[in-house]
C-alpha cells in the first residue's frame, strides 16, 4: 500500500471486489450454472478465478469448433431479410452445439467488459487522477493504471454502444466500419475524459458535494426504470431464468439498473431500459431521451466547472484555470459533435431511422422559424407542416438489399 489513510485503502478495495463478485455473478447467470452440476466451476467463481476457468472453456471450444462458419447460417439470413420472416426454431436446431457455446462465451465476455469498465475501471481511474491532483506529481506505474483504466472505459463504452445496436436491430446482421468505430471512439473518449476529469476537479474544491452530486445521478437512473415499471402497472418478464423465483428475478433487475445507473453517471448508456420486456431494453430509439440526456449532462458539467473556478483554492496558482474551463466545454461539445455525425453518417442501421439527426435539427429550425413569422392569413389557407417523412419511402426501398449486400 502507497499510503496508510484507511478511507483511500477502503475505497481502492471496494472498487476491486464490487466489480469482481459481480463479474463473476453474470459469468454463472449467462451460462446457466445455477442449474448443473458443476461444482468446480462454482468453486472457482468462489475464489473469484471464474474468468480464467471461462477462457480455457472458450478457447477448448473454439478449437473444436473451427473457424468456418456454416453455410446455413448465411443461407437463412440471406432467406430471412429477403421475406421478413422470423429464423424460427429450425434455424437454432441446424446451429452447431459448438457455434451456440461460442456465442454464449462471447455475450458472457462483452457484459463482463461493460461491469469491470463502469464498476471497477471507471472509480479507479477518478480514484488515481484524484490523487495525482492531490500529490502534485505523477508515478510512472499510477499513469500507466490510469492510461489502462481509460482504455478499459472506452473499450466497455463502445461494446455498450454494440451491444444496443445489435439487441435493437437483431432482425439483421449488423456490421461496423471502420470510420464507425473511429467515430465512436473519439465520441466516447472525449465524452469520458471530460466526465471525469470535472468530477474530479469538482471534488479537490467540494468534496462532501461531490458525493451528493454523484449519489442524485446513482438514485436517478437507478429509479428511472422502476418507476416508468410501476407507472405502466407492467409485470416482470418471465423465463430471465426459470430457476428464479419472482425475487431471485427482482434481484437481478436490481443488478442490472444498477449497472445502467453507474453507466450514465460517466457516460450514455445507449439503451433504455424496459423491465417488463424479456430482453429488459427497449427496441424503439428514443431520440428524445438522447438529447435530454445531453442537454442535461452538459449543464450540469458546466455548473461543476464554473462552481470549481468559482471555489478554487491557490493550490491552482501554476495552472491557467479559465484556458482549462473551456478546454473541458470544447472537449465535451465535440463529443456530442461526433455523437451526431455518428447518427447521421455512420450508423450501420441508420436507413432504418424514421427521424434522423438532420431531421431532428430541420424540424426544430422550421419550429423557431414558424415562431417568429407573424401569424398567417387564414383566407388564404392553413401553412401546411413540413413532411419529415416523405423521403422515408426511398429509404425503405433499398435497406433489405444494403444489408443483404452486407451480409
Amino acid at each position: 500500500m502507497m499510503s496508510d489513510d484507511v478511507v483511500w485503502t477502503g475505497l481502492t478495495i471496494t472498487f476491486m471486489l464490487v466489480p469482481s463478485v459481480l463479474t463473476q455473478l453474470t459469468l454463472t447467470f449467462v451460462h446457466r450454472d445455477l442449474g448443473r452440476d458443476r461444482p468446480f466451476v462454482l468453486f472457482m467463481h468462489l475464489l473469484q478465478m471464474g474468468p480464467i476457468i471461462r477462457c480455457i472453456e472458450a478457447l477448448v471450444v473454439y478449437c473444436q469448433a473451427g473457424k468456418k462458419e456454416e453455410p446455413y447460417v448465411t443461407i437463412s439470413r440471406k432467406v430471412k431479410l429477403k421475406h421478413g420472416r422470423g429464423l424460427g426454431p429450425a434455424f437454432e436446431c441446424e446451429i452447431g452445439h459448438s457455434e451456440r457455446k461460442l456465442a454464449v462465451h462471447r455475450n458472457a465476455f462483452k457484459r463482463t467488459a461493460v461491469i469491470q469498465a463502469f464498476l471497477g475501471s471507471s472509480p479507479q481511474l477518478t480514484l488515481q487522477l484524484y490523487a495525482t491532483i492531490q500529490e502534485k506529481y505523477v508515478l510512472p506505474t499510477r499513469l500507466a493504471l490510469m492510461i489502462i483504466s481509460m482504455i478499459s472505459i472506452v473499450y466497455g463504452a463502445l461494446v455498450c454502444s454494440v451491444l444496443a445496436i445489435q439487441i435493437k436491430y437483431d432482425d439483421y446482421k449488423v456490421r461496423m466500419k471502420p470510420t464507425a468505430y473511429l467515430c465512436m471512439i473519439l465520441w466516447r473518449g472525449l465524452e469520458i475524459a471530460t466526465r471525469i476529469t470535472t468530477l474530479v476537479l469538482f471534488s479537490t474544491t467540494l468534496t462532501v458535494w461531490v458525493v451528493l452530486v454523484g449519489l442524485t445521478n446513482l438514485f436517478i437512473f437507478f429509479f428511472q426504470p422502476w418507476v416508468e415499471f410501476w407507472a405502466r402497472k407492467a409485470s416482470l418478464p418471465e423465463n430471465i431464468e426459470k430457476n428464479f423465483s419472482k425475487l431471485g428475478t427482482t434481484v437481478v433487475l436490481c443488478m442490472v439498473t444498477f449497472l445502467y445507473a453507474c453507466i450514465n453517471i460517466f457516460c450514455w448508456s445507449a439503451v433504455q431500459l424496459d423491465l417488463a420486456d424479456h430482453d429488459l431494453v427497449e427496441k424503439q430509439p428514443r431520440w428524445r431521451s438522447l438529447a435530454v440526456y445531453y442537454t442535461l449532462r452538459f449543464m450540469e458539467n458546466v455548473t461543476l466547472i464554473v462552481l470549481w473556478y468559482h471555489f478554487k483554492s491557490d493550490f491552482y496558482e501554476y495552472v491557467c484555470t479559465p484556458l482549462l474551463v473551456v478546454q473541458l466545454i470544447v472537449c465535451y461539445s465535440l463529443a456530442v459533435l461526433f455523437m451526431l455525425i455518428f447518427h447521421q453518417f455512420c450508423h450501420p442501421c441508420r436507413r432504418l431511422f424514421h427521424y434522423n439527426v438532420e431531421d431532428c435539427l430541420r424540424c426544430a429550425c422550421c419550429w423557431k422559424k414558424k415562431q417568429s413569422q407573424p401569424p398567417e392569413d387564414h383566407a388564404h389557407g392553413p401553412h401546411a407542416p413540413p413532411d419529415l417523412t416523405n423521403h422515408l419511402i426511398d429509404r425503405e426501398t433499398d435497406v433489405v438489399d444494403e444489408i443483404m449486400e452486407a451480409a
